[in-house]
């Protein structure tokens, strides 16, 4: 067969190559480069293959790399990328087994640099980290060997700025209410209990002090007596003394505010 005709395609880069006289197949410039497919050239059928072939491989490989431009990326994250631009599976693990052997693709690599990033401005704990990894497509093995690296004591930074929109919070909750809050929070954004306590405790604010906790009784006892100031006094203060303890404070407290040595109990008429 002879290349009877070589013509661009309005696409840039791409070209149509005709034999004998009939379109026969699109090649890219570098495999027209690599072959030096020219008018008058002859050309086989395994010839025609390997051509094919080079041109289905380069076009996976450029597809990745611009993919890979933006910004890191998993394996898995290439491999579906080129899937969704209908690259033959043959085609695509080779460009992926090319990029990987050049080091551009690494999920290890990946992995680090994932949790590194979190470590500097995120806010996931070593759990959500993994399930987000996993995600991506990296084997679980490969990221909690990067997660085990991480020392306990570099998870606290992280762990603080989950929980740092709540610290004002605190004498407007019990501080067993607000720590509670914040533990919570923290296992939901991936950290175990060890390391949310260990959080929870770095932060200062958090001390006991006992002004701040003054505070919190006062403002969630008036919360309570606007609530049930419609019932008798007994009944109210029965509800007062449920609702006041199920949000952190101890019987002592309680019935200090009962017996109105937080406030005075005709003065909470006014509110």
């Amino acid at each position: 067969m002879i290349i009877t005709k070589v013509s661009a395609q309005k696409r840039p880069g791409r070209y149509n190559i005709f034999l004998d006289g009939k379109y026969a197949f699109s090649a890219g410039e570098k495999t027209v480069a690599e072959f030096v497919l020219l008018k008058g050239k002859e050309l086989d059928s395994e010839q025609v293959e390997r051509i094919r072939q080079f041109d289905a491989d380069a076009k996976a490989s450029d597809l990745a790399a611009h993919f890979l431009s933006y910004e890191p990326r998993t394996i898995l994250e290439v491999l579906q990328y080129l899937k969704k631009h209908e690259i033959s599976d043959e085609a695509a693990n080779s460009a992926v087994s090319q990029l990987n052997e050049l080091g551009y693709l690494d999920d290890h690599q990946y992995a680090k640099l994932f949790i590194k990033n979190d470590l500097r401005v995120g806010s996931d704990g070593p759990k959500s980290l993994l399930r987000k990894l996993t995600q991506k497509g990296v084997d679980p093995e490969i990221s909690q060997t990067e997660l085990d690296e991480v020392l306990d004591e570099d998870w606290i930074e992280v762990g603080q700025r989950v929980i740092k929109s709540m610290v004002h919070q605190a004498g407007k909750l019990a501080q067993r209410e607000l720590k509670r809050k914040m533990k919570t929070k923290l296992l939901m954004h991936g950290f175990d209990s060890g390391i949310s306590t260990e959080v929870i405790a770095s932060l200062d604010l958090l001390e006991d002090d006992e002004d701040l906790q003054m505070q919190a009784l006062k403002k969630q006892g008036i919360k309570a007596y606007k609530r049930f100031r419609r019932y008798d006094e007994s009944e109210r203060k029965f509800r007062i003394k449920k609702y006041l303890f199920s949000h952190g404070f101890s019987s002592g407290e309680i019935d200090a505010f009962l017996n109105g040595e937080v406030i005075n109990f005709d003065d909470l008429a006014e509110y």
